[in-house]
């Protein structure tokens, strides 16, 4: 229950990034109730065009998710010293990940 509880927080707030109609509330005030549901102005250039206003490609939450995943903490130590100290690097995030982490509220970590 509580993955579904997650799941619906972080589709909601990765709206503006996914195929989701991020207005549907508002749309769905100001709509006849009696006609058939139509899609807004709003998700229709959405998907005709693909692209956010920020310019990035329009994800299913499952390839947002998969880009998401590409980050990565390597775990590093000199190669002729195996007792030595160990340090960690991680991956630069992409423009996407960024904007990911943003609207999620998430800091990455450094």
């Amino acid at each position: 229950m509580l993955a579904y509880y997650v799941e619906w927080h972080m589709r909601q707030a990765l709206a503006p990034l996914l195929f989701q109609d991020e207005k549907l509330d508002e749309h769905r005030r100001e709509r006849d109730p009696v006609k058939p549901a139509q899609p807004s102005e709003f998700i229709k250039r959405k998907k005709t065009v693909r692209l956010t206003p920020d310019g990035f490609k329009i994800q299913s939450f499952k390839t947002l998710l998969a880009e998401l995943a590409t980050r990565c903490r390597n775990k590093c130590r000199l190669k002729h010293d195996h007792t030595g100290p160990v340090f960690y690097q991680v991956t630069e995030p992409t423009h996407l990940q960024k904007r990911a982490f943003e609207l999620l509220g998430l800091f990455p970590v450094k």
